[in-house]
């Protein structure tokens, strides 16, 4: 009996620890789940703002497509987009970053800083550049091509730094949507930045929420 009390003894044991292991890994889970920013909101409201937005202005031009829109209407859909995007991802990273503490934290703020730093001088430079006498479609091929190209590079730098190859490829097809976009002229840098660039956008996006797939709102 005495033998058999031990034998069941070590057998609970056993089970209390493989239980204490299973809970602790579900916390571990739990915890990496709502510290983790939720990167859907980040790619799926700028992949719709540049697929519709670009589109929208694509088709105020003359084209094979036979719906033509007001240049008025173009720019406020674009416009709405665009701030309703740079609304949603910068409230889903300062609610990521409460969650982080030290290096991660401020490796995480100085690479979301990049982002508007990054076009403020870009936008700087191209208004210094379309200053000298550029013509039209010149300065939109500017715009369209140097833009794409700026977000290409920093999902290259974003994917070296979280050590995501998924997100280096993209910082490449971003690139080559922006050169592409250049040689495809005006309008078609338009129907390229909206189709290839906003296209690769959400299918990113549906790439990490079916990786990462959440039973809740990123917090």
């Amino acid at each position: 009996m005495a033998d058999m009390n031990t034998d069941g003894s070590v057998q609970d044991d056993l089970l209390s620890a493989r239980e204490s292991l299973a809970l602790i890994e579900r916390q571990q889970r739990e915890a990496r789940r709502r510290l983790e920013p939720n990167v859907t909101l980040f790619f799926g409201p700028w992949g719709a703002a540049y697929l519709l937005g670009f589109g929208a202005i694509f088709l105020t031009y003359p084209t094979a497509v036979p719906v033509r829109l007001p240049g008025a209407v173009a720019a406020l859909i674009t416009a709405v987009l665009f701030v309703a995007a740079a609304v949603i991802t910068a409230v889903t990273g300062a609610r990521a970053g409460r969650g982080l503490r030290g290096p991660s934290r401020a490796a995480g703020a100085m690479y979301g800083w990049s982002w508007p730093l990054g076009f403020i001088t870009l936008g700087a430079v191209n208004t210094g550049v379309t200053r000298l006498g550029l013509p039209d479609d010149a300065v939109t091929l500017l715009w369209s091509g140097s833009s794409l190209l700026l977000v290409g590079v920093l999902y290259l730098a974003g994917g070296a730094l979280f050590q995501d190859r998924f997100q280096y490829g993209l910082g490449v097809w971003m690139m080559a949507s922006g050169a592409c976009s250049v040689l495809a002229g005006v309008p078609g840098n338009f129907a390229v930045v909206s189709l290839a660039g906003g296209g690769g956008l959400l299918l990113a996006a549906g790439y990490f929420a079916q990786r990462h797939p959440r039973s809740s709102v990123a917090p």
